[in-house]
């Protein structure tokens, strides 16, 4: 019986990321287009003076490329976290066993003699 509740618990709790997932990339690209929109308001707005232009091109794709990175981010650490909770050690494998054996030496040429 505890089985068949652990395994409901999972589904509910795989169905909760997956919804938080959706939501949040929602949010990612809502937030995008609301920078892209401003920023092409606000340059169209200032009538070419390059250089203000640059500054809101600049500050624009800054925004945008700190918003995504961050969701990435925080997603990538949620799904490690998650997994190392679960005990889901599949994706880690362990190093080949090298008991016994020394390292090989590391050769080094041998300095160069000048001739005459």
């Amino acid at each position: 019986m505890s089985m068949g509740k652990g395994r409901a618990r999972y589904g509910e709790d795989s169905e909760l990321e997956r919804s938080r997932a959706r939501y949040g990339l929602l949010a990612v690209v809502l937030s995008n287009c609301a920078i892209v929109a401003v920023t092409v308001v606000g340059v169209w707005r200032l009538g070419g003076d390059k250089s203000v232009i640059v500054g809101v091109l600049t500050a624009a794709f800054t925004a945008m490329t700190s918003m995504t990175t961050a969701y990435l981010g925080i997603k990538a650490v949620s799904n490690t976290a998650k997994s190392i909770a679960l005990g889901d050690t599949s994706r880690r494998e362990p190093l080949p066993a090298t008991q016994g054996q020394e390292p090989a030496p590391a050769t080094v040429p041998a300095p160069a003699t000048p001739t005459s």
